[in-house]
């Protein structure tokens, strides 16, 4: 395979994975904080399709991608009002997240299905962007790639390096002992959940500003739910979640690198791949049932009551 073709696949994954990363990150501070949120599939899809909304109907694409985030936030509101409010069963209502997501996405971006932009660009860093095969690979990128690195170490230093990601990890672990210390539990789970619909939002609008400027219905194809199984997959840590992300997005992308080198393999078989790794992977990682026991949170999916 020649350098030129390498490079080309290598640049399709980093693309690929931008958007699990965002919605990775987003979804493990909220599961740190000890609430399960299902939704992000909607989230995602409200984020694309309110970001590609805000572009199109404004002619700039940083309200675009600030419509895509605000857009997630909100509809997150409504699950944690459900949820941390009033208690509801986080399972079903995150479910019931995805399902309005999907429905009220449809609807609202049918009359943009036709609609044309022109999304946003890579850009060189001078300097940087002259060295051999390593700067056009990873100095070449738009704006959102280096934010989803900027954005991933500081998840990182928030979690391990910073009191209130203490706290936070402390209210997953033990809301009734957080309670009982005086930290507002509601107040923190209720953060948690609107950064992770901002994150969500935003690897929503890079897929219909980035990725393929165009809205299409149910654009995100899953990528929520891989979001999803990566927070599993990384063991409730982000740099896990980073090398998770590169890894699905490559196998995302094989269909087109099939394609590309005229590999008669049927195009349905490469699409479902990433689905199916993402199945063999959680099926592997809940055999260590001890692992998983050890790094979850373990008020993971349980309601607080304030009056306990």
């Amino acid at each position: 395979m020649a350098e030129a073709e390498i490079l080309a696949l290598l640049i399709l994954t980093l693309k690929g994975a931008v958007p699990l990363i965002f919605a990775a990150l987003g979804e493990l501070i909220v599961e740190k904080s000890g609430v399960l949120n299902l939704g992000i599939e909607g989230m995602m899809l409200m984020g694309a399709v309110f970001g590609f909304i805000g572009a199109v109907s404004t002619g700039s694409l940083f309200v675009g991608v600030l419509a895509g985030t605000a857009a997630a936030i909100v509809v997150s509101l409504i699950f944690g009002f459900l949820t941390l409010s009033l208690m509801a069963n986080q399972v079903a209502t995150g479910l019931a997240l995805t399902i309005f997501g999907i429905g009220l996405s449809a609807f609202i971006g049918k009359p943009f299905e036709s609609a044309t932009l022109i999304g946003i660009k890579d850009f060189a860093i001078p300097g940087l962007s002259a060295i051999p095969f390593v700067g056009p690979l990873l100095f070449e990128r738009d704006p959102l790639f280096y934010l989803s690195l900027v954005m991933f170490a500081a998840v990182t230093w928030f979690l391990y390096r910073s009191r209130a990601g203490l706290i936070l990890r402390a209210v997953g672990e033990s809301h009734e002992s957080a309670h009982g210390l005086g930290y507002p539990v509601i107040r923190i789970r209720y953060l948690a959940v609107m950064f992770g619909a901002g994150m969500a939002g935003l690897g929503g609008a890079y897929l219909s500003l980035v990725l393929t400027p165009q809205w299409q219905e149910d654009m995100t194809a899953q990528r929520g739910w891989i979001a999803l199984a990566l927070v599993v997959f990384a063991t409730w840590r982000p740099e896990r979640v980073l090398i998770g992300a590169w890894l699905f997005g490559g196998l995302t992308i094989l269909n087109f690198a099939a394609q590309g080198r005229g590999i008669s393999i049927p195009s349905e078989f490469l699409a479902i791949i990433p689905y199916i790794a993402t199945i063999l992977v959680l099926v592997l990682i809940s055999r260590d049932a001890t692992k998983i026991r050890l790094n979850a949170p373990a008020s993971l999916g349980k309601a607080f009551h304030p009056s306990d």
